[in-house]
């Protein structure tokens, strides 16, 4: 059975989950089919849950110590959005899953830069949110699990898992939350090649479908950011058909020691990272061709 609860009953959660390794899920949500049948999945899950008839202050939600919180913005009504900023700036460590109705894509962007870890259109398959909301949790244990590690460094670049972010001789880069699961999952695999699918289904937590170019976007956006702030260095490597490996390259030929690549154009002078990285990344399309 699921526990109806509001800012002044915060009970402890149902759910037959008692083993610490059970999620533990609120659902701010009014639709009471749709939660019915979600707390029947989470229930066989053995996951603990418990239904918010309103929206709560963030040290309520911070008590109930919630791994995730799936809410309809519908039900917030006006607030919404300075509710949702309010807890994801308060909470920053809680993962959110936006599951509301139809929305347009403006909406679905603000939602995910004020905060949100992932956003879900109803009407959609308890399993679907089931799944987002594992992939969710997956990803924010892992950044936890690493939050005392040593920064990654690569050349002129250090990322800071600890405080989500990532720097440029001391400066910090402007990217977004993707950008940097992005640049610390290919930083973490030391120069090991990530197939697509791979960081597809680390970042989004689920199959990437046949034809996805979600990846490739966001590996050009980070590619951008990077060749900006440190233009003498390449840092992400297009492995065509399969995925991408990040190491750091000098690009400076004045550079004493430094190994040059053997696709390096010779009337190419300092400014041209840019038409380099495509002269590289053409030249081995065409070895593969061959």
């Amino acid at each position: 059975m699921t526990d109806t609860t509001s800012a002044r009953d915060l009970a402890a959660p149902s759910g037959r989950g008692g083993a610490s390794s059970a999620l533990r899920v609120a659902v701010l949500d009014r639709d009471t089919g749709f939660i019915q049948v979600l707390g029947k999945r989470m229930d066989r899950l053995d996951w603990e849950h418990r239904v918010l008839a309103s929206p709560v202050p963030a040290d309520a939600v911070l008590s109930m110590r919630l791994s995730a919180l799936i809410v309809d913005l519908a039900v917030l009504g006006g607030q919404a959005w300075e509710w949702l900023e309010r807890l994801c700036g308060e909470l920053p460590q809680l993962g959110i899953v936006v599951c509301t109705g139809p929305s347009t894509v403006a909406q679905r962007v603000r939602g995910l830069r004020l905060g949100a870890d992932d956003w879900i259109t109803k009407p959609c398959h308890p399993e679907e949110v089931i799944a987002r909301v594992q992939g969710v949790v997956r990803r924010r244990r892992r950044t936890a699990s690493r939050s005392e590690t040593q920064p990654l460094l690569a050349g002129e670049v250090e990322v800071r898992v600890d405080q989500f972010q990532a720097f440029v001789g001391g400066v910090s880069l402007d990217l977004t939350r993707r950008e940097f699961e992005l640049i610390e999952l290919l930083a973490a695999a030391e120069g090991r090649v990530l197939e697509r699918e791979e960081i597809y289904s680390r970042l989004w937590g689920y199959t990437m479908v046949r034809g996805d170019r979600s990846v490739d976007v966001f590996v050009r956006k980070l590619r951008q950011k990077l060749e900006k702030a440190s233009p003498r260095w390449r840092y992400i490597h297009t492995h065509f058909g399969i995925g991408y490996r990040f190491a750091a390259e000098s690009l400076d030929l004045d550079g004493a020691g430094i190994d040059v690549p053997p696709s390096v154009p010779l009337a190419w002078a300092p400014g041209d990272e840019g038409e380099l990285t495509r002269t590289q990344e053409g030249r081995e399309l065409a070895r593969r061709t061959l």
